[in-house]
């Protein structure tokens, strides 16, 4: 029987086929799409968080723009902390989150007339507003229910205490009491973002904005030189 003859295998030569390591089209189109992405993406994230940067922009921009006097500085936070609550209020009473900033911004106003004047002290003006509109919702009725209502005669009590004792004390033991006032009310404005209650009484954005504001404050009060 014939020896079958062993069959040679060609030699295919060099591949032809693209290395692995080097880059196609396609993927260098991937990279360039990703790599352009990413300041998108950034910036997006800026636009959605700006109640934030706007609340860092803010306290940059007042830092060291006081008389650095410890008195004066306790007492113009230990007036306006009177304000924070009072706005929840307002807006919630109105039913209507939109109004929260202009309300802000006339409430701002109010304020610094106020500190302007010798008169009337404007810690027990907006305390006795606040009161007067709490008064107010129980006898018409609370948007948002009589619950809500209640934890918001509840907070105005709270922080109106800190401003008005902050204020009625020693500087030193006073920055204490007033940086806790504004300290809590940054908690307060995080329940307000995160519990579904208490949603929807005042704007989302100026929760935000107002509980970065809070603490930052807070911290300045307690390591003021």
């Amino acid at each position: 029987m014939p020896e079958e003859t062993p069959r040679v295998r060609k030699d295919p030569g060099p591949s032809r086929r693209t290395p692995a390591c080097r880059a196609t089209p396609a993927t260098q189109s991937s990279t360039a799409s990703r790599s352009a992405a990413a300041p998108d993406h950034w910036s997006r994230a800026l636009l959605h968080r700006w109640p934030t940067a706007l609340a860092l922009a803010l306290m940059i921009a007042l830092f060291g723009s006081g008389s650095g006097d410890l008195n004066d500085t306790v007492t113009g936070y230990g007036e306006l902390l009177p304000l924070l609550p009072l706005l929840y209020v307002v807006v919630g009473q109105t039913g209507r989150p939109g109004v929260t900033w202009p309300a802000l911004g006339a409430g701002t106003v109010a304020v610094l007339a106020l500190q302007a004047q010798d008169v009337l002290s404007p810690s027990h003006v907006l305390v006795g507003v606040a009161l007067a509109v709490l008064l107010w919702g129980t006898v018409r009725g609370a948007p948002h229910g009589r619950a809500t209502l209640g934890i918001q005669a509840a907070g105005t009590l709270a922080f109106g205490a800190f401003a008005l004792a902050g204020l009625a004390v020693d500087p030193e033991l006073g920055r204490h009491l007033v940086a806790a006032g504004w300290f809590l009310h940054g908690v307060w404005d995080l329940a307000h973002l995160l519990l579904a209650r208490l949603g929807g009484v005042v704007a989302r954005t100026f929760a935000e904005w107002c509980a970065v504001v809070d603490v930052l404050v807070a911290v300045e009060l307690v390591f003021l030189r």
